[in-house]
């Protein structure tokens, strides 16, 4: 007959097991310490059991094949922990060597300075014609720029800063839209802004840098850097 000693062992065995693997999360107990408590629990268990009816090898194996498995997943978070701590550093380093460099980030719009400006297109197919349309801060289209016959990938296009007539506008920041067919069907073009990196930080998404006339964008969203 098991006794109420025994079956409230058991119970305190149970929650500490179970109570270990979420502390082990977040109140900083280390596996040592959760090891020495199993222990305990376990030789308490083992004096207070109940002579005429005493623990199966299974039910002794199965209690530490808990506790072997609760370390093994305490050490494998350490060295996850490890692993994500090296990569933000890396990324930190990557990161910071992008200040001050130019780079081509996602974003519709196209910066005008006294040499012109430049942006660039990514084409998921084959187009036979294409064209980008100027706006400036007002939204009034100011210049179309015929590209013509483009492969898929990358495009890159250069603006002088004149309007449709001619004419020399202000520098300044102005925004695009491109339209690209093949045969009469549209083709799918995503734009990007060519800008200088102005700072970068670590955020929720990862590394994060500031760009020029763009805004915030991580890694993934700069296509190229110059």
């Amino acid at each position: 007959m098991t006794t109420a000693v025994d079956n409230n062992n058991h119970a305190a065995l149970a929650a500490a097991l179970s109570g270990r693997t979420e502390r082990s999360v977040g109140d900083g107990t280390s596996v040592t310490e959760m090891s020495d408590r199993f222990l305990k629990l376990l030789v308490t268990q083992l004096k207070n059991q109940d002579p005429m009816n005493p623990m199966e090898n299974a039910e002794l194996t199965t209690q530490l094949a808990q506790m072997s498995t609760v370390e093994g997943v305490n050490r494998l978070n350490d060295t996850m922990d490890g692993l994500a701590a090296q990569f933000r550093a890396s990324q930190v380093l990557q990161g910071s060597a992008l200040l001050g460099r130019a780079v081509l980030a996602e974003g519709d719009g196209i910066i005008l300075t006294e040499d012109g400006a430049m942006g660039g297109i990514e084409l998921d197919g084959v187009a036979d014609k294409v064209e980008v349309r100027i706006y400036d801060e007002n939204g009034a289209a100011v210049r179309t720029l015929t590209l013509g016959k483009q492969e898929a990938g990358l495009v890159r296009f250069a603006w002088d800063g004149l309007d449709a007539a001619g004419e020399e506008l202000p520098a300044g920041l102005y925004s695009f839209k491109v339209t690209a067919t093949a045969d009469g069907e549209a083709v799918k073009a995503a734009t990007y802004t060519l800008g200088e990196v102005l700072s970068v930080a670590f955020g929720d998404g990862g590394m994060e840098a500031e760009v020029s006339g763009v805004g915030t964008r991580t890694l993934e969203k700069i296509r190229q850097i110059f």
